[in-house]
């Protein structure tokens, strides 16, 4: 079922390396600086006007729960919110930002510097408040300083694939047995069989369907270079070469049952999952954890709604979700909302921050050249106008 280490290697080796710019795997080529554009001029200002959009968007929020009428039990709600549990709250999210960081350093480079690994993790989890696609779309910033520090393009793919994987599937996993639990009594709370069970079947399918995902890309990219070598359709290799070894990296992750990667990811989710508890807590309504864990899980896929922050699409299906759990409908609104503005500015705040420290060590050509020490052979992309290239035989 799954092709060997050995072979994957061969296969990458094989294939040529493609380049990752600001925002995606493409073509090899290489990065020059005069197609390059650099860092200051595209990712800092799309971070600066993200920052901008949100905070207007935060504003016209606070503005129509302030003034608009028939939400007079949502104010009140939020005017006797507990700000030790407020207190609380943002201090756990702070905990899942940072859970985040030996998660991502796990996966793309366990020799890389923790100072760097911190930068590049936090600036990414900063950017899924900021962009679009949530974590899709963060993970475009982790590409980028990765290439920009000179890790090969075809390792970044490979490895930004299964990343995603990992975060991704680990929730569905926890989804599954939590649907599971509340299905047939085990776990307290209860709820309608559609909010159990049926998303426990989902998740099961969805573990089921990424586990094929890798068979049937590397299959597809076979193909499509025997039948059509010339096409346009075999402009598509890479990506499916990607998508393949990154499934198969995402797996050999899981089966070596490392302890501390499971741990970390498993904070990473936690530590927000138990900050959105504590935002119930603040607003005064204590439901049962598996309910507000499982309704987390279900109403996140509003994140994936085109919009940064996933701002209106998450709000609506938290709330939605809970409510069909039986919970009262203003302190569901007043505990969503309060934790939503937690969610969003705290990664976003660290998030600058670490972008900013981000920015400065990548100018620094020999600080680029020790991003992950050792690595495998790297070329590093100078980021003044000339091109340096710099190669070392050592292993990520």
């Amino acid at each position: 079922m799954m092709t060997s280490a050995s072979a994957s290697a061969e296969t990458r080796q094989a294939e040529p390396i493609p380049v990752i710019d600001q925002a995606a795997v493409t073509k090899d080529t290489p990065l020059e600086a005069s197609d390059a554009t650099p860092v200051s001029d595209v990712s800092a200002h799309r971070l600066r006007r993200g920052v901008i959009r949100l905070g207007g968007i935060v504003a016209v929020a606070v503005i129509i729960v302030t003034l608009a009428p028939g939400l007079g039990d949502l104010r009140e709600r939020f005017a006797h919110a507990g700000p030790i549990w407020i207190a609380i709250g943002c201090a756990l999210e702070v905990l899942s930002v940072l859970a985040y960081v030996p998660a991502f350093r796990a996966v793309f480079c366990r020799r890389m510097a923790w100072s760097t690994s911190y930068k590049i993790a936090v600036a990414e989890e900063g950017a899924g408040s900021l962009f679009p696609l949530g974590g899709a779309g963060s993970l475009a910033l982790g590409v980028w300083a990765l290439r920009r520090g000179g890790m090969p393009g075809a390792e970044i793919a490979r490895k930004t694939v299964a990343f995603f994987l990992l975060t991704s599937l680990f929730p569905v996993g926890i989804l599954l047995l939590l649907g599971l639990g509340l299905a047939v009594g085990v776990l307290p709370g209860g709820g309608p069989i559609a909010l159990t069970a049926l998303p426990a079947a989902v998740a099961a399918a969805a573990i089921i369907a990424t586990i094929a995902l890798g068979r049937f890309a590397r299959r597809a990219q076979i193909r499509i270079r025997q039948r059509n070598p010339g096409s346009r359709l075999a402009r598509l290799a890479p990506a499916l070469i990607a998508t393949a070894d990154g499934v198969d990296e995402a797996l050999h992750q899981l089966r070596q049952l490392d302890p501390l990667l499971l741990l970390r990811l498993f904070g990473f989710l936690a530590f927000d999952i138990f900050a959105f508890w504590a935002s119930f807590r603040a607003v005064g309504l204590s439901p049962a954890l598996p309910v507000i864990a499982i309704g987390y899980l279900i109403g996140q896929l509003g994140n994936w709604i085109p919009i940064p922050g996933g701002i209106a699409g998450t709000e609506l299906g938290l709330i939605s979700v809970l409510i069909l759990f039986g919970l009262p409908a203003v302190p569901v609104t007043a505990a969503v909302l309060l934790y939503r503005v937690i969610e969003l500015w705290v990664p976003a705040l660290l998030g600058l921050t670490a972008f900013v420290q981000l920015r400065l060590l990548l100018r620094r050509e020999t600080e680029a050249i020790q991003l992950c020490e050792p690595g495998d052979n790297i070329d590093i992309v100078a980021l003044d106008p000339t091109t340096m290239q710099h190669t070392r035989q050592t292993a990520y």
